[in-house]
């Protein structure tokens, strides 16, 4: 990632207080930058502003597993980044800690690497970064890093976006805005209808919309996993995270967003290995629930250990107890699109912490089977990955924020195909998946609350009118209006201009 700040760190002082050009993009993930190279590739004026100097977001940082669904749908610009990089583990010298031959080659529904399309949907994140770097040098794209004003920097003209301004005096004029954050965070300021949440099954004619506690079955705890502080003893508390019950009845809406975690990226080879120490500030306390998932017969499974090439892993959240500190990421009267910058950074490593605890806990803590501990101690994270920043990930994985609620609002039955979908513009093919969203008490237990896995019949079409606000302007988004439980792509294929 330190070559991509090398690369634009000399456009910095040729912007002046306030820049005009024709698109300007806020975001610096992976459709931000996909967006930014087809502005320029179309011949036009383009300025990338990011948040973060750290670009890419989800697939430079450990979403290194894609979730494809079918490399069908790629085309343009995403086709070409899956291209560079199945290229790039062609050559011999990119296989530094294990040999071509002995990688397993798995990937989601088609080979890692695939010969017959010359694509790779899985990958290490040092090489989507140098890949994303690659491209983005090729098209001269400037690349600002400023994090937008997020009370006062979107200024409008009439019901227009006519520039938006960062925190550091910076302002930057377009005809076109694209809101590339996974936040969302132009909506509010842009006066765009959007909501956060779970809407109500009967809001779009659904059945895997809002609270599902009969629908919950995968990623479940199992039975027996007593909810006090002092077990049978109600007087004694809850235990942190879980509430009394699932706050209404299946089907309504809340307020509550699906749990984010990092996707760690860890190696098992010992040349390249951080082993996890134990976190300055730990509390054991905060895995009483993994204590007791483990007496009650959970003896395996708590992360994934997706092999990347090179003897890494893209590592989620798998299972009834895992990476997702499930009710993190929101309050009730708050939530992480209502957050400011610092406060999200805060957030993010308080998951961090507590994945880092998880870690130390599977390897080390005598409440963990000997059996257990010998597993996941042969596990660490890679010194050559996230170098600057203790090897750990540097986005966090926003599974859903805000999502902009438009004429056209893609939901359950368009990806099942039983309703059309005007004006497409690209096709996705992932299933609709949620994560959980909240543990509660149910029978004298504590259950998770949220998780959906819905199958789809396949690629499915998406709709321009689902990425524009209501009224035609100058706005466009990436954050789609839709209806959980679809979590949508991280990887680039997410809303490509040119396929």
């Amino acid at each position: 990632m330190k070559k991509i700040l090398l690369t634009f760190a000399l456009t910095l002082p040729l912007l002046s207080a306030e820049t005009q050009h024709d698109i300007v993009i806020y975001g610096g993930t992976s459709g931000g930058i996909i967006a930014a190279i087809q502005a320029v590739k179309s011949e036009r004026s383009v300025v990338l502003v990011s948040p973060t100097p750290y670009l890419g977001g989800l697939t430079t940082s450990g979403l290194g597993w894609t979730d494809l669904g079918s490399d069908s749908i790629l085309g343009g610009l995403s086709r070409d980044f899956y291209t560079r990089l199945y290229l790039h583990y062609e050559k011999p010298d990119s296989w530094k800690w294990e040999e071509r031959a002995d990688f397993g080659n798995k990937g989601q529904g088609q080979p890692a690497l695939n010969p017959k399309t010359n694509l790779a949907s899985v990958f290490e994140p040092s090489v989507a970064t140098a890949v994303f770097d690659a491209m983005l040098k090729e098209h001269g794209v400037t690349v600002v890093t400023a994090r937008l004003d997020l009370k006062n920097g979107v200024v409008m003209d009439g019901d227009r976006i006519l520039k938006i301004r960062t925190e550091d005096g910076r302002a930057f004029a377009g005809k076109i805005f694209i809101d590339a954050t996974y936040e969302g965070d132009l909506l509010p300021g842009a006066g765009v209808s959007f909501t956060t949440g779970r809407e109500a099954n009967a809001t779009y004619g659904e059945t895997v919309n809002g609270i599902q506690t009969k629908g919950t079955v995968k990623n479940q705890l199992r039975d027996g996993i007593d909810p006090y502080i002092k077990p049978g003893d109600p007087a004694s508390g809850l235990l942190p995270g879980v509430n009394p019950d699932a706050g209404g009845e299946d089907g309504e809406g809340d307020h509550r967003l699906q749990a984010y975690c990092f996707r760690m990226c860890l190696t098992d080879v010992p040349e390249n290995l951080v082993p996890f120490e134990k976190p300055v500030g730990y509390d054991e306390a905060a895995y009483e629930i993994l204590f007791r998932a483990i007496k009650a017969g959970h003896n395996g499974g708590f992360t994934k250990f997706d092999l990347m090439p090179n003897r890494k892993t893209d590592s989620n959240n798998t299972g009834g107890i895992s990476n997702n500190p499930i009710g993190l990421n929101y309050g009730d009267d708050w939530d992480w699109t209502t957050l400011g910058h610092d406060e999200r950074l805060a957030l993010a490593k308080k998951h961090e912490h507590w994945q880092r605890g998880l870690m130390w806990t599977l390897q080390n803590h005598p409440r963990v089977p000997e059996k257990i501990r010998q597993e996941y101690s042969k596990w660490g994270l890679p010194k050559d990955e996230f170098t600057d920043n203790g090897h750990w990930p540097h986005q966090i994985y926003v599974r859903e924020a805000r999502r902009m609620v438009s004429d056209f609002v893609m939901n359950q039955n368009h990806c099942l195909r039983k309703e059309p979908v005007p004006q497409s513009i690209g096709l996705a093919a992932y299933t609709m998946d949620s994560h959980n969203v909240q543990r509660h008490v149910i029978n004298g237990m504590v259950k998770n609350e949220g998780d959906i896995q819905h199958r789809i019949p396949g690629p499915y079409p998406v709709s321009y009118r689902a990425i524009v606000p209501k009224k035609a302007s100058a706005r466009t988004c990436w954050c789609p209006g839709a209806s959980p439980p679809a979590t949508w792509p991280s990887a680039p294929s997410a809303w490509n201009p040119s396929s």
